[in-house]
């Protein structure tokens, strides 16, 4: 990239990383340096409120191209995250203004705010994970009780499900792997047997 990006990047980074005030912390967005060259970032969002993943931190990779800003900037979830938009195994994001809505006046604070906005309401009718879409669609309080779970379980939380607890615990109990056992319940409607009989035939 040239000078003039590389300064672009540098005012975006001092923009979002500064500490929000306490009217703001709920919505608190960073990005943090990976490299020197400014071509990967971690950003990190957090849980909005009166939302499933309300208390959890959650960290994104960001890979910027050398087309930036003219070019989206490449997102996704390095947390494990339960949502009809975001793959539960890969952490891709199904966001329309990472693909063709993209604008170059478009910041990585838009792109962090937006992504928050996203966990907040999600699109069911353009999923990335059809599996936890389906969830959301045919089983809205079961979706809840499994996307804050994943929300405790793996970015911090402090809100889960007791009965989903001791199911993991079982499952764990047997040998498995946990975070093979959360993603075979979750994606089995919490049925411990047909969970099972998934673990088994992986």
């Amino acid at each position: 990239m040239d000078t003039s990006q590389n300064e672009r990047l540098v005012t975006i980074l001092k923009c979002v990383s500064v500490c929000p005030n306490p009217q703001t912390s709920k919505n608190q967005i960073k990005v943090d340096l990976v490299n020197e060259n400014f071509t990967e970032l971690r950003g990190e969002i957090a849980g909005p409120p009166d939302t499933p993943y309300e208390g959890g931190r959650y960290q994104l990779e960001i890979k910027i191209p050398e087309t930036y800003p003219f070019n989206p900037p490449k997102v996704r979830f390095i947390t494990k995250i339960w949502h009809p938009n975001i793959s539960s195994v890969t952490g891709a994001i199904c966001l329309d203004i990472l693909k063709d809505q993209w604008a170059a006046a478009m910041t990585l604070r838009t792109v962090l705010l937006s992504l928050q906005a996203l966990l907040a309401a999600a699109e069911p009718d353009d999923p990335q994970d059809a599996v936890v879409a389906n969830q959301y669609k045919q089983n809205p309080e079961m979706f809840k009780q499994t996307a804050r779970l994943w929300s405790h379980v793996y970015a911090g939380a402090p809100i889960s499900s007791p009965d989903y607890t001791r199911k993991i615990d079982k499952l764990c109990a047997m040998g498995f792997e946990k975070n093979a056992v959360i993603a075979a319940l979750s994606s089995k409607s919490w049925d411990v047997e047909t969970a099972t009989e998934l673990l088994l035939s992986n």
